[in-house]
């Protein structure tokens, strides 16, 4: 049958087609860098970095590519807050969001681009959108006119003369409350790049339209976000990005629901929110995985520590099993796990998938029980569990892991000509490894017993 998702275009589930055989261009709105990662924000990462597994799984090539908004309204409040350049305080929020995937084991994705190296491209959409009418110059800013755009509201259901309705109407520079700015004029002790308006900077909406356009082509197969993005921000790159090509701009938008937290969304800007660097400060990288993972990505969450707590013993679960089996030095093959993405293929089912998992490590103890080897069960739970994202490293891949760290120290020392401790660490590990130096770097042998 294929892979089946919900279009929150369409608003049904539908067969996946992508537009080039083989091949599926996915983009996700990324992280405004003003404040450090949530859980919410994680659960749209780990949505996406599940569906990036499950194409390639079922052999697709993915070209991902999520954004860093690094200048904004609420970046240049943070550096003002703290009194520094506005590209420090960006810079450190991207390296806790680099931080946050490595240690989520979640997948890179093919590109990560920033507004601000963007502007040339951003300038030219707003030029070609004042050429065909959709958009006006008022006072240094320009604006998008929502209502040229006659298929404005297709996404997020909403009609534009129900959005008029009740909006107070006030001495502004647009021509109409809904128009949405593409350019804004610089402000004292701001930002700015030069434009054919002036000096200035881009509004949020039209960076995502710039980027994916550039990187993914137009239409490409898969936007990616939450459904707090669907408007006014996802609605606003159809019109803008439609507007300017005159084409389709997505095929198919997938968007995950919220975390929440005493009943609201995790919002950065009400300061209500849980951050992925607290909670591994308690709960392991796979805890979190499975916590979010164990709903479906589009049922809400509310934020809940006993859960989580529950999350962590489902982990020590299947860890454990895993552990037993390795104990019972079992060959390990590629098991057929065709039911398990069976279900990943209708929407991504994965509280389902995670079902499957523990039904197998349920008949895996039953054979130990018995005295027999769980051969199958071992290696399709290894399957499964690599396809969701888990680590579920055993004793012998850390330790593996470990002895690679210190050979990289190794030839750290090395470089600083601390000779006698490094022929000291290559003495250490002379009775498991070879270790031979060259030019290159260190080559590394396994000795086999």
């Amino acid at each position: 049958m294929g892979i089946r998702v919900y279009n929150t275009l369409s608003k049904k589930i539908e067969d996946f087609v992508p537009l080039r055989d083989g091949e599926v261009r996915i983009y996700g709105c990324g992280m405004t860098v003003q404040e450090s990662p949530h859980l919410g924000h994680l659960r749209n990462f780990l949505v996406t970095d599940v569906m990036v597994r499950h194409f390639e799984q079922r052999g697709f090539k993915v070209i991902y590519v999520t954004n860093f908004t690094d200048v904004d309204d609420k970046i240049i409040e943070k550096s003002r807050e703290e009194n520094l350049d506005y590209r420090i305080v960006g810079e450190r929020y991207i390296e806790e969001f680099k931080d946050m995937e490595e240690q989520l084991n979640i997948k890179r994705a093919s590109a990560y681009p920033r507004a601000t190296q963007y502007i040339t491209e951003i300038i030219e959409i707003i030029k070609s959108l004042m050429e065909k009418g959709f958009a006006y110059e008022s006072q240094g800013d320009v604006y998008f006119e929502v209502m040229k755009f006659n298929d404005y509201g297709k996404l997020s259901g909403k009609r534009v003369e129900d959005l008029i309705k009740g909006l107070r109407v006030e001495t502004t520079k647009k021509k109409n409350p809904l128009d949405f700015a593409l350019w804004k004029a610089a402000k004292e002790g701001e930002p700015y790049w030069y434009s054919p308006w002036g000096k200035g900077r881009p509004g949020w909406h039209i960076e995502c339209s710039a980027m994916s356009m550039n990187l993914l082509g137009t239409p490409f197969d898969i936007h990616r976000g939450g459904t707090d993005l669907i408007f006014p921000h996802h609605e606003n790159e159809i019109a803008q990005s439609e507007g300017a090509t005159g084409k389709e701009f997505v095929r198919y938008w997938i968007h995950s629901e919220m975390v929440n937290l005493r009943g609201e969304k995790m919002s950065k800007s009400e300061k209500r929110f849980k951050t992925v660097k607290e909670l591994l400060e308690k709960f392991s990288p796979d805890a979190l995985r499975m916590y979010l993972l164990q709903a479906h990505y589009r049922s809400q969450i509310d934020y809940d520590e006993r859960r989580l707590e529950e999350a962590e013993r489902a982990v020590e679960r299947i860890y454990n099993f895993i552990v037993r089996c390795e104990e019972l030095k079992m060959e390990e093959y590629e098991e057929s796990i065709e039911d398990f993405l069976s279900v990943m293929d209708q929407d991504f089912n994965t509280p389902k998938a995670i079902s499957i998992i523990f039904d197998d490590i349920k008949k895996g103890w039953s054979k130990i029980e018995r005295g027999k080897k769980p051969l199958r069960e071992f290696n399709r739970v290894k399957r499964m569990t690599e396809a969701l994202g888990f680590l579920f490293r055993s004793e012998k891949q850390e330790s593996e892991e470990m002895v690679y760290d210190i050979i990289s120290l190794r030839e750290d020392m090395r470089r600083e000509k601390l000779y006698s401790y490094a022929d000291r660490i290559r003495d250490i590990l002379s009775r498991y490894y070879i270790l031979e130096d060259t030019p290159q770097g260190t080559r590394v042998i396994k000795r086999w017993k």
